[in-house]
């Protein structure tokens, strides 16, 4: 299952942030995509899942346009993660984790939970189900809510569950990086499984090692698009975020890896 932007435009409080996007992006990848602050990633994001309609353009799913789409049918074939959540009311980490199953399929008790604990599991939180999710550090809740995205499309790395969508708008943030790369681990697993991955970071150091596409936005129109080598070249890094940070090669993989501009190798 696809996602394709038709030449889609945004316009917020009278500003144009996204300016005739051409996109399709296929399963079996984990896309990343990275920019300056404001440069438009989030309402990418949110205009590709539904959140926000386009001005112009529009967004197709497996061929159908997204705003044909039965929420409920959407919603078992795409999970997205946006970067503030809130839980208002005292409940248990389970509690949290299968609220991503509510309006999919109807499973057993004893299937639900493996599904919440596997997803608990696949980001570092195995044992924490009986918790109070306000209990947790801003960190953990984080993860409690990825873990929530997982059980929403079925699971972590899942054969079956192939062509299904994970939509992460910053996952890493205020992780530590050992919670990072597990996240990005999680995520790269459901790829591999032949589900679709798609994902804001700012780390262009966890952007380069983990993606298979690299998608960098500046000021609303897509700067670069492709293989992490072939995106994140020296020129195009210089031209988006100026002389502060230096592109340099040497990885066996051959992916880039940026450094503060001035410092060695």
């Amino acid at each position: 299952m696809t996602f394709e932007a038709q030449r889609i435009s945004v316009a917020l409080a009278g500003r144009t942030v996204l300016a005739e996007i051409d996109l399709s992006l296929a399963p079996g990848q984990l896309i990343a995509v990275v920019g300056p602050n404001g440069a438009g990633k989030s309402t990418l994001l949110k205009t590709l899942t539904g959140a926000i309609a386009p001005r112009s353009g529009q967004v197709l799913f497996d061929g159908r346009p997204l705003a044909a789409w039965p929420q409920r049918e959407l919603a078992a074939r795409r999970a997205v993660l946006a970067q503030s959540q809130h839980v208002a009311f005292p409940f248990t980490v389970f509690e949290v984790v299968a609220l991503g199953r509510v309006s999919g399929a109807v499973y057993r008790s004893a299937a639900i939970r493996r599904l919440v604990l596997d997803s608990l599991a696949a980001v570092d939180l195995a044992g924490y189900e009986g918790r109070l999710f306000q209990h947790l550090s801003g960190g953990e809740q984080q993860r409690v809510h990825i873990a929530r995205a997982l059980c929403q499309i079925g699971g972590a790395g899942e054969g079956k569950m192939s062509a299904r969508w994970l939509f992460l708008d910053e996952p890493t943030q205020s992780l530590d990086v050992t919670h990072q790369l597990a996240i990005l681990d999680a995520a790269r697993r459901h790829a591999d499984a032949g589900g679709g991955a798609f994902a804001i970071l700012h780390d262009l150091n966890l952007a380069s090692l983990y993606a298979d596409r690299l998608i960098l936005v500046e000021s609303g129109r897509i700067a670069g698009d492709g293989p992490p080598a072939e995106t994140l070249s020296k020129a195009r890094v210089r031209a988006v975020f100026g002389d502060c940070i230096s592109v340099h090669e040497g990885r066996a993989d051959g992916r880039p890896y940026v450094l503060p501009a001035g410092l060695a190798a």
